[in-house]
């Protein structure tokens, strides 16, 4: 797992910028004939990368360019506090734009951008036609500069800001300090961890350097006042970094407009960034006006907006299944789909519309793919990285609410979308429900206390989300029955998981998404499958992503002993729509299928499975009475311990380590291959079950 994942949305240009001998790293995001606006650097404490949350959607709208400051990143390090001062950095910016050929862009900045946007507004007018400031940092407009002055240049005194102490090997406890102030919202770990990370990216040297090169420049409050074009200035709160009496003075000499975030901090942009990215937009649209569209209130249909988790196949086949029930109950409805491959592997055929919106989602399983190793998914850390990602699929979410009107709003484990809703309750105009399998995040046992705590805290905010803002989800609908739920708790000191789901949700038993098959469409469906009279089948699937190509290919390493102990035996490997079945080894005794669409057919068919831990080709194998064994993927929370507890209460399934596959697995099958279970029933009403819970929204 690399510390720095991709970025949601790739740069269309990079390059670098040349100003008086220092390199300016640049990147690009292109959107022919839209205003630019210019991400400006801050403190160099941390690199462009700050940005994470806002450049996906602002790309969307307008051009972006965004710049690592000098000092930061991938520019240069020029030595002495003189490189630093904010005229530098002022000019810097323009230098930036020259070399993107930009003529004129809104500059938006964060903290100690707020001063070298101004001085470029006022040196360079014709240039920059707006600034946002979020947070700005000027502490000449309040006359607090002397007295940092003071404490930077203190040889004793208690506050990790100090010169003395970063050189001296206190540099770690600073940035631990700095950014605990500077995210003062609870529930801010990952960008805690985030801005940490950048900070030792960078040497305290040259952060002593930047700091003094500020310290040492000129008060900005005579510039503020001759800045001519639009301003808006937002502060949160509760800012424990700078007071937002400098955002109340930098709104004042300018004559800009003031936006105070209540209880927010000092990284407001990353800790709620949808309400920072939308008074953007709407800052720029302002300034620089276009054609927007108009809802009408002529008559229409009802609609309902599908969010299916394109996390593995299991949701796509069982929300297609509410929906057709949904339609069975209200024939009005329209459903529209904002989904994502491999989700789109089967609403495509089942003739569904996936909205063209979708287009514009980021992958979230290719970025899941890329944070898996060998049949290993840390699923709560890698949830954890997609935070840009959830971001920039959210606001792709909010401009299609903005554009049209639907009635009812069904997120299956649409975590983006319930998270930011709840964090964001003003933009809720529409019925939600939300729908999932399982309830409560929880660390692997080798997470030591880190992952206790970060788990406990990731709970304890859904908790809070639910208790204080319960109007956000106007059903809440466990997919499965109460005892379904584990009896873990939430956390130390939180309270039991069943006992808050059966509190806070419906139970529709589970979805299964297929008609049960009779024995005699097995023996026909043996027959497509080429089968022969005494001949065995062992199906292997590992779902819709690309995680399970390690599993595949070990389950493929002991063919031949497998079919030594069982004679006859055939295989049939399915790889999914996201592996190449040209990757895995041949065997005259395999055959290797890409997608198959009618999986749960081809399941009940089998004489005995291999699969991964997955919930739904577990669920479907126990539906279909069919022995199987199930490998979870290690370090995958959901597949160890939900997945596992549910089987067990149904009384399906073996499961094996993947350690114990390579030696163990041929013995296994040839054990549970003629074996005659006796699970426990599965609900064969659930989608039905759902449907009317759903309904009764509309």
């Amino acid at each position: 797992m690399n510390a720095e994942p991709r970025p949601v949305r790739e740069a269309d240009r990079t390059g670098f910028a040349d100003r008086a001998g220092v390199r300016l790293a640049f990147r690009v995001y292109d959107n022919p004939g839209r205003p630019t606006v210019l991400l400006m650097p801050t403190w160099s404490i941390v690199p462009s990368r700050f940005w994470k949350a806002q450049v996906p959607f602002l790309a969307r709208h307008f051009r972006v360019v965004t710049f690592d400051g000098r000092g930061s990143g991938e520019s240069d390090r020029p030595a002495g506090f003189k490189s630093y001062v904010d005229s530098e950095c002022a000019e810097d910016a323009i230098a930036v734009l020259d070399a993107t050929d930009t003529a004129r862009a809104v500059l938006v900045a964060l903290s100690r951008g707020d001063a070298w946007s101004v001085l470029a507004a006022v040196r360079h007018p014709a240039r920059v036609t707006g600034i946002v400031a979020i947070g700005p940092a000027s502490g000449s407009l309040i006359g607090v500069q002397d007295q940092e002055r003071e404490a930077w240049e203190a040889t004793e005194g208690d506050t990790p800001y100090n010169r003395h102490h970063w050189l001296g090997g206190g540099y770690d406890d600073f940035t631990s300090w700095f950014f605990s102030r500077m995210f003062s919202q609870p529930h801010s770990t990952k960008q805690i961890e985030d801005a940490v990370r950048w900070a030792h990216e960078i040497d305290p040297v040259t952060l002593v350097d930047t700091t003094a090169g500020r310290l040492a420049s000129e008060s900005i409050e005579d510039e503020c006042r001759q800045v001519r074009c639009p301003v808006l200035v937002i502060h949160g709160t509760d800012d424990q970094i700078r007071p937002h009496a400098i955002g109340a003075r930098l709104a004042e000499l300018t004559g800009g407009d003031l936006v105070l975030v209540d209880g927010a901090g000092h990284g407001v942009h990353a800790r709620d960034p949808v309400r920072i990215n939308l008074l953007i937009k709407d800052f720029v649209d302002r300034v620089h006006p276009s054609v927007r569209r108009v809802r009408t209130s002529r008559t229409r249909p009802l609609r309902a907006l599908y969010l299916s988790s394109p996390i593995g196949l299991g949701h796509a086949r069982r929300d297609l299944a509410i929906a057709t029930e949904l339609r069975k109950l209200e024939p009005r409805l329209e459903v529209d789909w904002l989904a994502q491959h491999p989700v789109t592997e089967v609403l495509g055929p089942a003739g569904e519309r996936v909205h063209p919106a979708s287009a514009w989602l980021a992958t979230e399983s290719a970025h899941v793919e890329e944070d898996a190793g060998e049949h290993d998914l840390h699923v709560f850390e890698a949830f954890r990285r997609l935070d840009a990602l959830l971001v920039a699929n959210f606001m792709v979410f909010q401009d299609l609410l903005e554009d049209e009107p639907y009635d009812l709003v069904i997120g299956d484990e649409a975590w983006d979308v319930d998270y930011f809703l709840h964090e964001n309750p003003g933009l809720k105009r529409f019925s939600f429900a939300w729908l999932t399998d399982f309830v409560g995040w929880l660390p692997m046992p080798d997470g030591g206390a880190r992952e206790q705590r970060l788990t406990a805290d990731h709970n304890l905010e859904m908790i809070e989300h639910r208790a204080r803002l319960r109007r956000v989800r106007d059903r809440s609908v466990f997919v499965g029955d109460p005892d379904d739920v584990v009896s873990l708790p939430f956390g130390e000191g939180l309270p039991a998981i069943r006992e808050w789901t059966e509190q806070n949700f419906d139970f529709c038993g589970y979805v299964t998404g297929f008609d049960p098959v009779g024995e005699r469409e097995v023996e026909a469906l043996r027959g497509r499958l080429g089968l022969r009279s005494g001949e065995k089948l062992c199906v292997v699937a590992v779902g819709g992503s690309g995680v399970g190509e390690s599993l595949l290919k070990r389950v493929l390493s002991v063919v031949p002993e497998a079919v030594r102990r069982v004679p006859g035996l055939r295989f049939l490997v399915v790889t999914g729509p996201r592996i190449d079945p040209s990757a895995l080894p041949a065997h005259p005794a395999v055959e290797i299928r890409g997608f198959v669409p009618d999986l749960p057919q081809v399941l009940a068919a089998c004489d005995v499975a291999v699969v991964q831990g997955g919930l739904t080709t577990c669920m479907e194998l126990t539906a279909a009475r069919r022995p199987f064994i199930y490998v979870p993927l290690r370090h995958h929370f959901e597949q160890n311990f939900h997945v596992r507890h549910r089987l067990d209460r149904y009384g399906a399934g073996r499961c094996m380590s993947y350690e114990e596959v390579a030696d163990g697995l041929a013995a296994a099958i040839a054990e549970e291959i003629g074996r005659r279970p006796a699970y426990r029933e599965v609900e064969r009403d659930g989608a039905a079950r759902a449907a009317a819970l759903l309904a009764s929204l509309l």
